[in-house]
Formats: structure tokens, sequence, C-alpha cells
């Protein structure tokens, strides 16, 4: 049985080095392990099939770590997603924007008032619901494949998104080669550096394996960029509008909570501000 503190020696995605990683703690049958040199963790997943997961049940209450109703909280989502397309435009004002995991397509209806929009989104069902609302979006993964039908982007946005994936250096850098020269990646996900997750430990609200599979700092995020030539361009910790059906979903979850009520909370939006949620910018100034 391993105990926390052991150290193994394990490549890391995001400085690059092959290095020592501290064992952490176990969570939801996955060991939690942290990078020396950059602050990485990466949850071990074994037999996690995204496919399966990533379904509707996922998005309506289905799964303890998604959401109790993601559809009925559109207008509180979209209501956040038209604050984040505002705080794309200072940094990129028009264009082609692609966003990775685009769910049911709230951020892209708020973005396409102001960019060319398409989209990429695991479930089918999701992708669907975004086609039949006039939105261009493939199912599946991001890969060349899918990234070349839809050509060079000014703007590649993945909220709340790079914590689920598999390969994220792989995904990063094929993001990069389908960057414009100029153009920006936007990324949200949590901060493992942060104080809060730092004292919550195997109790923060995102240390929720395998859903999330890794577990960004700021210094990851930095060490990531240098190696696929992209400048920080920014990193922040925004106040976010929270649907009140998400946070009592994840506290239900935490407290063993019945879930009544959900429904009519997902109208409700509740301003939050953690400290525990990074917002980035990274700007492709050259061919990676």
């Amino acid at each position: 049985m391993l105990e926390s503190g052991q150290l193994r020696v394990l490549p890391c995605p995001a400085c690059g080095s092959i290095t020592n990683h501290a064992h952490l703690f176990r969570k939801n049958g996955c060991e939690i392990w942290r990078c020396a040199q950059c602050g990485l963790g990466r949850a071990e997943a074994r037999d996690f099939d995204p496919a399966g997961y990533y379904t509707h049940d996922y998005f309506s209450g289905g799964h303890a770590d998604g959401y109790g109703n993601y559809l009925g909280a559109e207008r509180v989502l979209r209501r956040e997603f038209a604050g984040t397309v505002g705080f794309i435009r200072k940094h990129c004002d028009g264009g082609r924007l692609l966003e990775l995991g685009c769910a049911y397509g709230f951020f892209l209806q708020e973005a396409k008032r102001y960019f060319d929009v398409a989209g990429i989104e695991l479930a089918e069902d999701a992708a669907a619901h975004c086609r039949r609302h006039g939105l261009r979006v493939l199912t599946g993964v991001a890969d060349d494949v899918h990234m070349g039908a839809l050509g060079s982007m000014d703007v590649i946005a993945l909220l709340d998104v790079i914590e689920h994936l598999p390969e994220p250096h792989e995904t990063l850098a094929l993001c990069a080669r389908h960057l414009r020269p100029g153009g920006i990646l936007v990324l949200t996900t949590g901060d493992f550096g942060s104080a809060l997750a730092r004292m919550a430990g195997a109790r923060w609200r995102l240390m929720t394996p395998p859903q999330h599979l890794w577990f960004f700092t700021a210094a990851s995020i930095e060490r990531l960029a240098a190696r696929l030539d992209l400048r920080v361009e920014s990193i922040d910790h925004p106040w976010k509008i929270v649907p009140a059906s998400l946070i009592w979903f994840q506290l239900g979850r935490m407290l063993g909570l019945r879930h009544a009520g959900a429904t009519r909370a997902s109208r409700l939006g509740v301003p939050v501000n953690l400290g525990d949620a990074m917002r980035i910018v990274l700007r492709r100034t050259a061919a990676p």
C-alpha cells in the first residue's frame, strides 16, 4: 500500500521532466501524485473510459462528479459565458473561434455574436443539441482530423476542460499547431497551488478523479506554455457566476445530502471566487 510522501519517478506532461513525484493520497480509487518540479498533480485512473462517462448522464445528475441539471442552468451559464466572451475580446476582438469540450453550446451561442464559431464535443447528445441550434459542432475528440476539417483559428477555448484530458500536452500542442500566428488559447481550470487546494487536500472541491485527471498550478501552466512556444499573456483568478444547482449538487456529494430542489436552483446564479480557479491566456508568437 502506498504511503503519503512516497516517491516515484514519472514523466511530467507539463514541465517535460522525468522526475520525482510525491504520493499525496488516494481518492475514488485513484492514486494522486504531485510533480516535484512544477507542482502538477495527476490521478492514476486505470481503465477509465471517457466516452462512456461523458454522456447525457454526466450533465443531468447521473454522475456524482458531474452536473445536476446543465440544460436547466442555461440562463445562468450564458450570463457567465457572456462575461468570458467580453474578457476574450480584450485579447482578440473577432476572427475564428473554436471551443473544445463545448457541451451544449452555451458559450458558443454567446461568442457567435463577435466570432465565427465552431466546436468539438465528445458527448453525442450534447453535440447533437448544438447542431440542432445552428452551431457547427463535430462529435468526437480533438485530433488532427477534426481540427484540420475546421481550419486554423484565432481563438481556441478550453473552459474547464484541460483537467479532463488524458494527454493535456498533446492536446495543447495540437491547438498550438492550429492557431494562427498571434492567436490565443484561453483556458480555465482549478489551481492546485491555491491556498484552498493545499488546505483541503483530498477534500478539495475539484479533487474529483477520475473525472479530473490533472491538477494544474500556475508554475505548471507556465512550464507547459514554454515547451509549446506560447507566451503567457495573463493568469488570474476571476469571480464566476455559478448555478446554485451546481453548488447544491457538489455539497450534496460531499455531505451526503439529497438533491431535492436542484431544478429550481438551476435558475439562480451565485457569484463565487474561492481563489482556487485560474483563467489563462496563452498567445502564439511563432510557429510551434
